[in-house]
């Protein structure tokens, strides 16, 4: 039902959903970027939903609070407390161990506003857990989500950021001053 629902809507919204989830890939971590609005959670959830995909996500644990918190965890959300941030790495890697299926994705930016640097979080969760991360997006200008590149990371952080980022160059963000990657490579943003 929700997979009718989501196309209804992106239909009329003029959305379309580009490019395919890998079948054989039963764990990983999808990168959604550029993350500069709230609609982001929206089109991307819908996006997935279009994707037959269940997918889990990180969010601050102050979403919790009843009467959401059974809408939040429903969704797939995974309470994270942000002052012990490092707890957050270890025990998500662990959860990637324990079971056979599981799709997380996470917003590098770590935030809405303008952030400099890109949280390494994800890629830790990564190599941690032997898995693959895909390269997920929105583009506001295309009115596009779509499911890019895989990365397999190596263990040099900034050699395959380099490699991730490269992708996000040319994807419009809703709000695209508060779209940024690395401070090496801001100057490669919507060329």
């Amino acid at each position: 039902m929700i997979h009718l629902l989501a196309k209804l809507i992106y239909a009329i919204a003029g959305w379309k959903v580009k490019g395919a989830f890998p079948e054989d890939i039963k764990r990983c971590i999808v990168l959604m970027a550029p993350h500069t609005s709230n609609w982001d959670f929206v089109i991307g959830f819908l996006g997935y939903a279009i994707l037959k995909i269940k997918v889990h996500f990180l969010i601050k644990k102050e979403a919790f609070a009843f009467p959401l918190n059974i809408l939040v965890k429903a969704m797939g959300g995974i309470a994270v407390d942000r002052r012990h941030a490092g707890n957050v790495v270890t025990s998500v890697a662990h959860e990637f161990h324990d079971r056979e299926h599981f799709v997380i994705t996470i917003a590098p930016e770590g935030t809405r506003s303008l952030n400099h640097h890109w949280k390494r979080g994800f890629y830790h969760i990564a190599l941690l857990a032997k898995i693959p991360i895909i390269l997920g997006y929105l583009d506001y200008n295309l009115k596009e989500a779509g499911v890019g590149d895989i990365v397999v990371p190596t263990g040099n952080y900034e050699s395959d950021l380099a490699l991730i980022e490269a992708f996000y160059y040319d994807k419009a963000a809703r709000f695209p001053e508060k779209f940024n990657l690395s401070p090496a490579n801001r100057k490669n943003i919507n060329k």
